[in-house]
């Protein structure tokens, strides 16, 4: 049996005459760029998760950019980030000019740590920076009163957690800003790059329709130096679509990884857990191993696709030498990067897939402790 890590095929073979429909929707209207389509799509999310306002961009990074754009962080500004964590969420900091300054995570759910956030906090800093990683929400509570005794702004990555929710609250305006990716293999994809921000705040929603338009609300006159990052009709019209399965999709996710949580737990893997305030949308499914690497190829062996999320972190890649980070700085990120596997798991993987998964990962005998 060949089980890919994640494909896309199945997922639009599922829904293809609401796809098929929705795109040639936009062809056929002869739009293509904002308009009609995506304003329905803004609406429409923005409701699912509980905003005010959504506002489409053209893909994760830059809706995390955009939003560090209106509130006006720059040079001299510090940000604090998850030190395990893709390197996206460092690179938004960094394309406005400001510094990343990373704090470790909690292994309950691998986000970042509350009780070491306060510590990193300095006079330069504006903004604190949760990722929620592989479909499961950060602890927000805590995060936001540490960021209203000290006047910063809570930005959310959540750019893996479409419809996970917070203390029954569904991701989506909790902080001031949400950054949303909608790359394809997302529990909610586009047909290519895309991403979104919502928001409870109209003038930060403003500001950033104002900067993903070159600056401009009128043709041609442009108020502030902006760019063009604008989410495409197509796309829009695609996850409008998605948009109406993501709830049934994320409970297939779930049903899947208590299958993997019951069947693998005497393993000698590292499972994931899940937070008591959090119910997870198992974006990624990633168990740890010190045997990363030889389980990896015996999975591969059996024709088993799997992932790393991810290989290196964020302090050290070559990127981010000039901050002068070093092996060991961060242990618990880099125990973490060192070690993580992420199994197939996705809304159209079959029960028989997930058995076999299951099956070839029992087979393995590295170092593992198996029964």
């Amino acid at each position: 049996m060949k089980i890919p890590y994640f494909e896309l095929q199945s997922a639009y073979q599922e829904l293809k005459r609401e796809l098929d429909e929705a795109v040639s929707r936009v062809v056929s209207s002869g739009w293509y760029i904002l308009g009609s389509e995506v304003e329905a799509f803004e609406q429409e999310y923005a409701a699912y998760v509980g905003a005010r306002h959504c506002v489409g961009v053209a893909n994760g990074l830059d809706a995390l950019y955009l939003a560090l754009r209106a509130m006006e962080v720059g040079p001299g500004d510090e940000v604090i980030v998850p030190s395990n964590t893709y390197i996206a969420t460092w690179l938004a900091v960094s394309y406005v000019g400001a510094t990343p300054v990373p704090v470790e995570p909690e292994m309950l759910s691998y986000n970042l740590d509350p009780a070491r956030v306060e510590a990193a906090i300095t006079e330069r800093t504006r903004v604190i920076l949760p990722v929620h990683l592989y479909g499961q929400p950060a602890d927000l509570d805590p995060l936001l009163q540490i960021a209203r005794r000290h006047g910063l702004w809570l930005l959310e990555d959540a750019a893996q957690a479409h419809g996970a929710r917070y203390k029954g609250r569904r991701i989506g305006a909790h902080g001031d800003v949400v950054a949303w990716s909608f790359y394809p293999n997302k529990n909610l994809g586009a047909l290519g790059d895309g991403g979104a921000v919502t928001t409870d705040n109209p003038e930060l929603a403003e500001r950033i329709r104002l900067l993903r338009n070159y600056g401009s609300r009128v043709k041609y006159v442009n108020e502030v130096k902006g760019v063009n990052s604008r989410l495409d009709p197509i796309h829009a019209a695609a996850m409008r679509v998605k948009l109406k399965y993501l709830d049934e999709w994320n409970a297939r996710r779930r049903a899947l990884a208590a299958y993997y949580l019951e069947a693998l737990q005497d393993t000698g893997l590292t499972l994931p857990q899940t937070a008591p305030y959090a119910e997870h949308v198992w974006h990624i499914f990633a168990v740890l191993s010190p045997e990363r690497d030889a389980l990896q190829k015996h999975l591969a062996e059996r024709g088993v696709g799997t992932l790393i999320h991810y290989p290196i972190p964020p302090h050290l890649q070559e990127a981010y030498r000039d901050l002068g980070y070093q092996s060991g700085d961060f242990p618990l990120s880099e125990r973490i990067h060192a070690q993580e596997l992420s199994l197939p798991l996705g809304p159209q993987l079959r029960p028989e897939e997930a058995e076999y998964v299951v099956e070839a990962v029992r087979s393995f005998r590295g170092s593992l402790t198996l029964s």
